[in-house]
């Protein structure tokens, strides 16, 4: 086994983002990490201090990596364009990363919760593009509305619950257009 100096947090953090989508959340335990890095459990905790650091570091890594791509997902267009390419982006993530994306959602004790600057910096699209469309003063609120539509839908996707049949693609737009729809001021 190498070194524990040889062992990095990023790479730490790394086999906890890869052993949560492989296995779950229940798989996120100090000693699998360690396997996964190549060193004994107790080599982590110079770097980690327990189980709850290791998940917040996680959280903080899942929503740095959202935080990205939704920036990337992000301006040139009319805010009510913006807004959908912004949902889509939070789905394809979702998509792409289902445990990541539920852990950065769930309830967390303290010690475990992602840093609120962190969730603040991911979240600045959203808020922007959210603000240039119904101002400033109501914009955490419509935020909210629309990311607690789109999270509702993608989780129930991700849960398996449409189950009717039908273009669920085109569910999910059809209820982004009418959320943005909804947020717009009417002039």
């Amino acid at each position: 086994m190498p070194a524990p100096e040889r062992t990095t947090l990023d790479a730490i953090v790394g086999a906890g983002l890869a052993l949560l989508e492989e296995a779950g959340p229940d798989a996120l335990t100090m000693q699998a990490v360690a396997q996964r890095v190549g060193v004994r459990a107790p080599s982590l905790y110079k770097r980690v201090r327990n189980r709850a650091d290791l998940v917040r570091l996680v959280t903080e890594a899942t929503v740095r990596d959202l935080g990205d791509q939704l920036t990337r997902g992000a301006g040139g267009a009319a805010p009510a364009d913006e807004l959908m390419s912004l949902g889509r982006t939070l789905r394809a993530f979702a998509h792409a990363r289902p445990a990541g994306y539920h852990l950065v959602f769930a309830p967390a004790p303290d010690d475990a919760r992602a840093d609120p600057a962190l969730l603040a910096a991911a979240s600045a699209p959203v808020l922007d593009a959210v603000g240039r469309l119904v101002g400033l003063q109501d914009a955490l609120a419509a935020a909210r509305t629309l990311t607690a539509w789109a999270h509702g839908f993608v989780s129930m996707e991700l849960a398996g619950a449409f189950r009717l049949g039908g273009d669920v693609d085109a569910a999910f737009d059809y209820g982004l257009r009418a959320v943005v729809g909804a947020l717009t001021p009417r002039r």
